[in-house]
């Protein structure tokens, strides 16, 4: 929901960092893993109880994730790009309520399950509209950097940091937060529903 907003107000900061990195030949694929490394890193740390770490890993790991961006489009970007960027950030995002189920199964397994759950509904109900999107020759036009047709929900991005990093501040309340994104994400599933039986009626 915030995605739009959130990356019109961060790009001039990340087009700063961006340039003198692809003035020395640093690769947007390269940056995409090493966000990835960083994502991972804080499921580690999580996991291990050190939520302090985590979050600060975590929030990195973001940082990465929109530099890769930038510099991509400083150069050409490229479909193996594309699929690197949506690939390692759902891989990611999962990493983060195991982490958490792993730190504390008896308190946390449960709703980290359900909340594992939503994002498989999210992520593949936003993979399949963008697949017959891409079917059709469709461009989002709400999001013309993105690499493939990006359809927007309640529960995007940002959303999910937010909501990472209450777990990362407040651990002992995390079957609260993970029910209530999930609740949030049900939502999202069940407007990116109706918009595809709409889109695609033939």
């Amino acid at each position: 929901m915030f995605d739009r907003a959130a990356g019109a107000l961060i790009a001039p900061a990340l087009g700063h960092i961006a340039r003198p990195l692809h003035a020395r030949g640093v690769h947007a694929d390269a940056v995409t893993w090493i966000g990835f490394t960083l994502g991972i890193s804080a499921a580690v740390a999580i996991a291990l109880s050190h939520t302090g770490v985590g979050l600060a890993l975590l929030l990195a790991g973001r940082v990465a994730d929109g530099l890769d961006g930038a510099l991509a489009r400083l150069g050409r970007p490229t479909d193996r790009g594309a699929f690197l960027d949506i690939t390692l950030d759902m891989l990611f995002y999962a990493s983060v309520p195991l982490a958490f189920a792993v730190a504390d199964p008896p308190a946390n397994a449960l709703p980290a399950a359900v909340l594992l759950a939503a994002f498989i509904g999210t992520g593949s109900s936003f993979l399949a509209y963008a697949a017959v999107a891409a079917r059709r020759g469709w461009h989002g036009a709400a999001y013309p950097a993105k690499g493939l047709h990006y359809l927007g929900g309640l529960t995007e991005g940002s959303e999910t940091i937010a909501c990472f990093a209450l777990m990362c501040l407040f651990p002992q309340h995390f079957a609260w937060w993970a029910y209530g994104f999930a609740a949030l994400c049900a939502l999202t599933i069940a407007t990116r529903l109706v918009a595809g039986c709409r889109a695609f009626v033939e």
